[in-house]
């Protein structure tokens, strides 16, 4: 048997089959069709970091066997090239439709990366590196431009009622101790610093946040730091990196001064969010770890969200 080498030029002369220009088996639109985890290099408000994109259009085609993928995947690269900005990605979803012009009428992207600050002890001179997810989800169609930033942030919860609770057992100890005797300051401010005085302490758990703003189509940046810095200074108790016993010493007075159950920190959020720059409406979960049960408390809060 002779076997022929097929050259590229041979190839090159040939049209080749384009299968997803073919008529769908059955004729149906579909929601959304493109890919997922994607990774792009992204620069955003002065960070570079790694991302990873699902980008996707609809299919409105009933008669089409599918879309264009490499097109999208093309597109996405200046993601990689321009600071990103919400312009950018309107450009990027006009240029998905663009290139399904007949076949899409609606057009997305989302982003997800981890945005890294590094953040000062509350007392000493030490500092450490802290992640938060970040994502990002845009869409595209008739109406205009929607735009949506997440945020994850980690925080510390004191319970309130397990605290009340540790503050009578004290007082009982206290009473039990020094019935009827009288007592000098000094009595006291020994009693009160040693570990027959504080027979209870509250119970406090690592809690976490999971924040979604809706941004007016008007906005210019996603202002990612400054989101991250109003919610955790509304909470009071964000998780530390580096510390010595002086910032462990000043953690614990921030939990002390910021009891709160789930509900009290949805609150928070909620009230301090709906006043971010750009934010056309809002939405979070807390979820509370709790370390007297076995299960999470958990509290939700919406504003202006449909």
């Amino acid at each position: 048997m002779n076997n022929r080498v097929i050259s590229s030029q041979t190839l090159n002369n040939q049209t080749l089959p384009d299968i997803a220009a073919q008529s769908a088996p059955a004729r149906q639109a579909l929601d959304w069709v493109g890919m997922c985890n994607i990774d792009i290099p992204l620069l955003i408000e002065g960070q570079r970091t790694a991302g990873k994109v699902d980008a996707g259009v609809s299919l409105d085609d009933e008669t089409a066997r599918g879309i264009h993928m490499s097109r999208l995947y093309l597109a996405l690269q200046r993601l990689a090239q321009t600071p990103l900005s919400p312009a950018l990605l309107k450009a990027v979803l006009a240029e998905f439709l663009t290139s399904h012009s007949g076949l899409s009428q609606r057009a997305s992207l989302r982003i997800s990366l981890d945005w890294m600050i590094q953040r000062e002890a509350l007392v000493s001179d030490l500092s450490g590196w802290r992640s938060y997810p970040v994502t990002i989800d845009a869409y595209l169609d008739a109406d205009g431009l929607k735009l949506e930033l997440g945020v994850t942030l980690t925080y510390s919860s004191t319970c309130p009622c397990s605290a009340a609770l540790a503050r009578q057992l004290i007082q009982q100890r206290f009473a039990d101790e020094f019935i009827n005797t009288p007592i000098f300051h000094e009595q006291i401010h020994n009693w009160l610093g040693s570990t027959d005085g504080i027979v209870a302490t509250p119970h406090s758990q690592r809690s976490t946040a999971h924040i979604q703003l809706r941004l007016h189509e008007q906005t210019t940046d996603f202002a990612v730091l400054a989101v991250i810095d109003r919610a955790e200074k509304a909470l009071g108790t964000a998780v530390q990196t580096a510390v010595k016993r002086a910032d462990e010493q000043a953690f614990a007075l921030r939990n002390g001064q910021n009891l709160m159950f789930c509900e009290d920190a949805a609150r928070r959020l909620d009230m301090t969010l709906r006043e971010q720059p750009g934010s056309a409406a809002v939405k979070l979960k807390v979820v509370h770890a709790e370390s007297l049960h076995a299960h999470d408390a958990v509290a939700e809060s919406s504003w202006n969200w449909d």
